[in-house]
């Protein structure tokens, strides 16, 4: 039990260093990505206003592929609700992940889309 609540204290941790940088720019909305073992989340939130501007899940994808290849077409198809949505510019929030593997490819999947981080 001990084990449990370090890790997540340290990913607590990661979580509000990366946030504290990101939200210091309120200008802009943030991208924001949720990754659990199977499936992968992410939307476009708007924090002045504390709303959701757009979102996206695997189950909008038609792609049968590896996890990799759905989380750059679900950037695609984020990036596409967030132009029909007309915000253009964005603020790329990982969270506690690194940016590498599913997050990185959600990241240039949304830059191939047309957002600008």
């Amino acid at each position: 039990m001990k084990e449990r609540q370090i890790k997540i204290k340290r990913i607590q941790r990661r979580t509000s260093r990366v946030r504290s940088k990101i939200l210091a720019k309120k200008i802009l909305p943030r991208l924001t990505v949720f990754r659990s073992n199977k499936h992968i989340y992410a939307q476009v939130i708007d924090d002045e206003k504390g709303v959701t501007l757009a979102s996206a899940n695997e189950k909008e994808i038609k792609n049968e592929g590896n996890k990799t290849l759905k989380a750059n077409a679900l950037g695609k198809v984020l990036a596409e609700k967030a132009k029909k949505k007309k915000i253009k510019n964005i603020v790329f929030d990982k969270g506690p992940y690194r940016y590498h593997g599913r997050v990185k490819a959600l990241a240039e999947g949304a830059r191939e889309g047309g957002l600008i981080f």
